[in-house]
């Protein structure tokens, strides 16, 4: 038995040294293009938060490529999760917190809840439609409509989220949820800036 120690020892080291070691020369880790970045930093300078819009898509410029619908679809991605977290952050606070008398600050928080969950509804259907566009029933440029006219809808309702709360007494919720709806807005402003510049091109 003890003639099999130093094989196991030495096994092991060479396996530790395999781990280490940088990868084999044909079979690179992957990294985005220097290109796909750039056409992800040109095409977010369209949009109003263009830093942002770069910080929040980079990371996919694999997938993405130098395809703007690709990138469309992805913004809206993006923004249908910041929109189902926001649902849930709203909705947690509106079972949990205790506002006593302040029926504007637990009204405002319950409408909220209701936009938001009709904007992830909205969103859900752009992606869906992005994800088919050209093979539903209908025309590119009708389907770039319906996703624009659904976009445009769930930022209408981010918005409302927020003018609900002007009457709210200031107060670190309020200002959470205020500045945290801020960011949702600002990616979906982004996402629909994208898509605007797909649907101006016919897809």
């Amino acid at each position: 038995m003890k003639n099999h120690l130093p094989l196991t020892s030495l096994s092991l080291l060479i396996f530790l040294f395999l781990l280490r070691s940088p990868p084999a020369v044909g079979f690179p880790s992957p990294a985005p293009s220097t290109n796909d970045s750039d056409f992800i930093r040109t095409s977010c300078g369209t949009t109003l938060y263009p830093e942002l819009c770069y910080s929040s898509l980079s990371r996919y410029a694999n997938a993405v490529q130098s395809n703007p619908s690709q990138l469309a679809k992805v913004a809206i991605g993006v923004s249908l999760s910041n929109a189902k977290r926001m649902a849930a952050f709203v909705s947690n606070l509106s079972r949990h917190a205790d506002y006593g008398s302040d029926h504007r600050a637990t009204a405002a928080l319950h409408d909220c809840f209701s936009n938001f969950d009709d904007a992830v509804d909205q969103i859900r259907d752009s992606l869906r439609q992005m994800k088919s566009l050209g093979s539903a029933p209908g025309s590119v440029r009708f389907q770039m409509s319906n996703v624009q006219t659904w976009m445009s809808a769930a930022l209408t309702d981010q918005d409302t989220c927020t003018d609900g709360f002007q009457d709210v007494p200031d107060g670190s919720v309020k200002s959470d949820v205020v500045n945290k709806v801020e960011k949702v807005k600002k990616v979906t402003s982004n996402a629909l800036a994208l898509v605007n510049r797909v649907a101006e091109k016919g897809g």
